[in-house]
């Protein structure tokens, strides 16, 4: 099974070797069909802190790696 990959946007670099990416998704509401916007949060691993608050980066899953740390930074985008 392939490994998701999602892009989002560095909220906070505070903790060692860790990223916290927001990930926004948009959709139709499904009566209304008005564009939603809901965004979620994910830890994500950074080995060597080069991640910094406000870079788009791409993240992909992987084994667990803490309790709530279950992907990895990938690459960065401009």
């Amino acid at each position: 099974m392939p490994k998701r990959i999602l892009q989002g946007t560095v909220v906070s670099d505070k903790n060692e070797k860790t990223v916290v990416v927001r990930v926004e998704r948009r959709f139709a509401h499904p009566l209304l069909q008005k564009t939603v916007r809901r965004s979620k949060k994910y830890k994500a691993h950074d080995e060597n802190n080069q991640y910094k608050v406000g870079d788009v980066v791409s993240i992909e899953e992987c084994a667990p790696i803490s309790k709530d740390k279950r992907w990895t930074v990938v690459s960065a985008h401009a």
